[in-house]
């Protein structure tokens, strides 16, 4: 039967309507300002990439894979690069905030544009938390090189966590570094971005120096036994470093916020990888190299640590616990910056209170949005152990991949032909390829992760279904 004029629309056409991408509806109220070029907004995409996973999840990685984890590295750099493409063919030609959810609302409909908005909220907010909690790590390590002081094991790990003789408590300098990290982001884009940039420079000079440093000391005998986990081994140290490309995604959470997005988007996208691909290859290798693989499991600040070694001095150490401190704050910073932006546009969409689309007058930032994400990180941070957090961010990571490449596909034989923007090279081979390998990846995480990521959709669906299909601006 016809539906009658004025009625309600049937739960089916809730589900698949679909959202035009268009630039932010002129409500005549504060908007982001576009202010981020080419090379800011690259850096965005190494910010939130290089950190805590070449810092610090070498030691959860390596015991997974071996010495084979430098094809771990390569397995999460091609996916990743593949899903890049698609990324740029889609920001490029739908330079909004949301990222991912607003490409699965424009081609698969708001149903599946809720789910991946659960799978963007691991991604970012989770990777956040995740990040926060290695930095602890190299911050203990800093007090212990320049001052001779540990600081107390309660205070740097959280519940559950213990070295036999103590116990977690709470991650202090977990939550301090995300209230530092929503200070700069209620300034203003602008200047936390030019922050992120220096902070950028400065950790891809301390990684090669690292590289340049380690590589003196390459033993080969390091990868004899190269693979003893065999290909499983290999699939689960990618799945755990997954979390860390986050910062692919970064790039286009920024489309209402650069100049001149057709170009700049895709630019930025292919050059934060490209930088990515050889920092990552760079440290894995020197670092595998430089001692057995069975050291790594356990090792808090690997790198300083292997430096130390290598050298016999200190100051090498210290230099790249510095560098860490600095590089993981650029993380969190860039992953709150995501996920801020992925609710502003959730909230101007009706999906979740109109308050996180609420702008700033002054700053022209989210500072109600900014406010609740930062406490809920910081909690997160304080609280939860790093294995936990990083396999559940990859698990969100891995899955918004998925969903860009289908919506290139989806949008394209919708349209019936190619965008006016870039292009994804060798399509339809390149998105379907995206896909078969992003399910590879995700074959390496464990049951625990999938449960806790099936929850997680599940609470998110029944969120929509009973409220939040009600208040869509769209409905």
């Amino acid at each position: 039967m016809a539906q009658l004029a004025g009625s309600a629309p049937s739960l089916r056409s809730q589900l698949l309507r679909r959202k035009a991408t268009v630039d932010p509806a002129d409500d005549g109220g504060p908007r982001l300002r576009r202010s981020l070029g080419t090379f800011q907004l690259a850096m965005i995409g190494v910010g939130c990439t290089v950190g805590t996973g070449i810092f610090f999840s070498l030691s959860t990685a390596v015991p997974k894979a071996g010495p084979a984890v430098v094809v771990s590295f390569l397995v999460a750099c091609l996916t990743a690069g593949l899903a890049a493409l698609c990324y740029a063919e889609l920001a490029s030609n739908m330079p909004v905030s949301g990222s991912t959810y607003s490409y699965a609302y424009a081609s698969l409909g708001e149903l599946v544009a809720m789910g991946i908005a659960a799978c963007l909220t691991l991604e970012y907010g989770v990777s956040a938390a995740a990040s926060a909690v290695g930095w602890s790590g190299y911050v203990n390590q800093l007090f212990v090189d320049l001052l001779g002081v540990n600081l107390p094991y309660w205070a740097l790990h959280p519940p559950g966590v213990s070295d036999g003789a103590s116990a977690g408590v709470v991650n202090i300098p977990a939550a301090v570094l995300v209230f530092l990290c929503a200070v700069l982001l209620v300034r203003g884009v602008s200047e936390s971005m030019t922050v992120n940039t220096i902070m950028v420079i400065i950790k891809l000079s301390v990684l090669a120096f690292f590289g340049a440093v380690a590589l003196t000391a390459f033993n080969s005998n390091n990868f004899a036994d190269f693979a003893p986990m065999g290909s499983a081994g290999v699939v689960a140290g990618s799945a755990s470093i997954f979390f860390t490309f986050v910062g692919i995604d970064a790039v286009s959470t920024a489309g209402e916020e650069v100049r001149d997005p057709k170009r700049t988007l895709p630019r930025a996208i292919l050059l934060a990888l490209g930088v990515v691909l050889f920092i990552y290859m760079l440290v894995a290798v020197a670092a595998v190299g430089t001692q057995p693989w069975t050291a790594f499991e356990g090792q808090e600040a690997g790198l300083a640590v292997i430096l130390q070694n290598v050298t016999g001095q200190t100051w090498p150490g210290v230099l790249v616990a510095a560098g860490a401190v600095i590089s993981i704050f650029s993380v969190v910073l860039v992953a709150m910056y995501g996920q801020t932006r992925i609710l502003y546009a959730m909230g101007r969409d009706g999906m979740i209170s109109k308050r996180f689309a609420k702008v700033s007058g002054t700053t022209r930032t989210p500072v109600f949005n900014t406010v609740v994400v930062s406490l809920l990180v910081a909690l997160a941070a304080a609280f939860t152990p790093l294995d936990a957090l990083a396999d559940v961010t990859s698990i969100g990571t891995i899955v918004a991949f998925i969903v860009v490449a289908i919506s290139i596909v989806v949008l394209r034989r919708r349209a019936g032909t190619a965008p006016s923007g870039f292009r994804v090279p060798g399509y339809p081979v390149t998105p379907v390829l995206t896909v078969v390998v992003c399910c590879y990846v995700l074959s390496g995480l464990g049951w625990v992760t999938w449960a806790v990521f099936g929850v997680w959709i599940v609470a998110t669906l029944v969120y929509y279904l009973r409220w939040g299909r009600h208040g869509s601006v769209l409905n």
